[in-house]
Formats: C-alpha cells, structure tokens, sequence
C-alpha cells in the first residue's frame, strides 16, 4: 500500500492548512486511519486517528481544538487532517498511516509542513 499525504507547506503562525491522504486504488473502509508527525530532532508523534465508521476520534493533548481528521465516507479512500491556528511547534513531516485499533501498521511517505513565527 502507497499512502500518499499531501497539502504541506509554509504558513504563518495562526495560519491554517488541510492535509490529505490516500492510496491509488486503495480502500480504507476497513482501517483505522492514523496522522503522525515528526519534528526536527524528535521521535515521531502519533497526532490523531479516526475510526472506520468515523464515530471514534483521538487527538494528542496538543492540538486538541486546533486539529480536526475526518474521512471521505463516500468514497472510502480519502481522509483529511483540517490544521487550525498552527503554531511554530507544529512544524514537522506529518504523514499518514492505516491501523485498527490497537496503532498503525502502515505508512506513507510525509508532507512538510513548516510555520513560521
């Protein structure tokens, strides 16, 4: 499975940014889907997940009320990561990932995003 994340890029601190990901010819129906980042210098971060009937969302303590993932429940090979108020600290390679519940087992190559104070 190729994951592919798109829509980084460079944005002022407050700015906001939409993230997406999906796999040619891939269905993510039956998976968990995952958003993790890694920052310069840091260990990658597990930053959000939603569930395969988008019922079920998670978010790390830091961006709570900033961050909202969602999935295209149509097409069932879309999900997006919508960034709000970004900050300085969210700079990082976000990428995506598929799992169940219990983490991700599969991930695609990231998106840079970079914000600017």
């Amino acid at each position: 499975v190729q994951l592919q994340a798109s829509g980084g890029g460079l944005v002022q601190s407050g700015g906001s940014l939409i993230l997406s990901c999906g796999a040619p010819g891939v269905s993510f129906e039956y998976s968990w889907m995952y958003w993790l980042r890694q920052a310069p210098g840091k260990e990658l971060e597990w930053v959000s997940r939603i569930s395969q009937d988008g019922r079920s969302v998670n978010y790390v303590d830091s961006v709570k009320g900033r961050f909202t993932i969602s999935r295209d429940l149509g097409k069932k090979t879309l999900y997006h990561l919508q960034m709000n108020n970004l900050k300085p600290e969210d700079t990082a390679l976000y990428y995506c990932a598929l799992g169940d519940s219990r983490g991700w087992s599969i991930k695609g190559q990231g998106t840079l995003v970079t914000v600017s104070s």
